[in-house]
């Protein structure tokens, strides 16, 4: 009988967000028969804790609904949170004896780069170690390469694109740290991501007749949709009809809808807010666009790929690993007037985005779930 490797995985949360999603789908699609896996968040709450194997052995720090908001009411319960959580990072034998009890593991995983330091506190020395980063770290205020240095004190650092890596690769001292460095695409499920998409929806906020770019992400300022709302004004005034429909929710969703209503383009931009499959959406859209100021690796552009949709996005890291350099979407620069650029040449030249399609649907795209899942599979085996 082969004796199964203890695994412990690392997240702060299982909410809508592309890092959650990740690791769901690789869950899903390992084989218990290898692993015992404890999985760990720092808050029991997402829409994806109940896409969690029934196998995988659940742990959590806190009991509640993520808060957002700075409300005067709030501030006690997000205070009493994070000392709740500092006190096992600064005390983290409490974490593994009361927590985890005292179970011992081979390998340890930081889901995403924010739990670096709880990985590397572990008083279990013997265990390697892995952190898997979801995010451009060098566009991320507060990682100063000091503490981006700190990384390759794990033994695998597992990176979603060629920018990231190469950054870590100019902070490396040595061949042994470059060794570490391991890129890694994001699992994708194509087969689940069409099944998805074949529902029918009878609240399209559009009419079919206008060309409909749309944009799916959580709304915080990274995402550039503050851009994205003064380039589609821009492009409507110009007379360039078309529609654009961004789904998602966030802490800057009033502050994005407020926006919008000030430039007057209720008609044809709509914040449609959160849903749990945006699928249908995509599916009936033109084009994808992406106005991102930063990102670490776009999942739903290797979405839209799998639907063939034509996408133009600003440059940001895991762009050009997806886009092949261009081949298959228009890469614009990362400011308001690449944007611009961009979603005007779809507008005015018919024959882009039908050269993108065909190119797409001739291409092989690399972030296969099988792919994906095995390579994963191979680190976490012969680290």
């Amino acid at each position: 009988m082969i004796k199964k490797k203890k695994i412990l995985i690392r997240i702060g949360s299982l909410r809508h967000g592309g890092a959650e999603k990740v690791l769901i789908n690789f869950l899903k699609n390992i084989p218990p028969d290898k692993y015992e896996i404890d999985l760990l968040l720092n808050l029991y709450s997402g829409i994806y804790i109940k896409e969690v194997p029934s196998w995988i052995n659940l742990y959590y720090l806190i009991k509640g609904e993520m808060i957002t908001t700075n409300r005067p009411k709030d501030i006690p319960i997000k205070a009493l949170r994070v000392l709740y959580e500092k006190m096992f990072l600064w005390f983290p034998f409490l974490l593994y004896r009361f927590i985890l009890k005292n179970k011992k593991y081979d390998v340890e995983i930081a889901g995403i780069h924010g739990l670096y330091k709880e990985i590397l506190s572990s008083p279990q020395k013997n265990s390697k170690k892995i952190i898997w980063v979801h995010n451009d770290i060098f566009s991320i205020r507060g990682y100063t390469p000091k503490i981006i240095r700190k990384f390759f004190r794990y033994d695998r650092i597992l990176v979603i694109s060629n920018k990231i890596r190469d950054g870590m690769y100019d902070l490396a001292q040595n061949e042994d740290e470059k060794t570490a460095v391991i890129k890694i695409f994001n699992p994708i499920d194509r087969n689940e991501t069409l099944r998805k998409a074949d529902v029918k929806i009878h609240n399209f906020p559009f009419t079919e007749s206008l060309p409909t770019f749309i944009s799916i992400g959580t709304i915080f300022p990274q995402k550039g949709y503050d851009r994205l709302l003064n380039v589609h004004k821009r492009l409507i005034d110009e007379g360039l009809k078309h529609q654009l429909l961004i789904i998602g929710d966030g802490y800057d969703f009033d502050t994005i809808q407020d926006q919008l209503n000030r430039l007057g383009i209720q008609e044809t931009a709509k914040m449609f807010g959160f849903t749990s499959n945006p699928y249908p959406y995509l599916k009936k859209a033109d084009f994808y666009v992406l106005s991102s100021r930063h990102e670490g690796f776009p999942t739903v552009i290797a979405e839209a790929l799998i639907f063939h949709k034509p996408v133009s996005a600003t440059d940001v890291s895991g762009i050009r690993d997806l886009l092949q350099d261009g081949r298959l979407g228009n890469i614009t620069t990362n400011s308001e007037e690449g944007i611009y650029e961009g979603m005007k040449k779809f507008l005015t030249d018919k024959s882009v985005a039908e050269e993108y399609k065909k190119r797409i649907e001739q291409s092989e795209l690399p972030f296969t779930l099988e792919k994906s899942v095995q390579h994963l599979q191979e680190i976490i085996d012969y680290i």
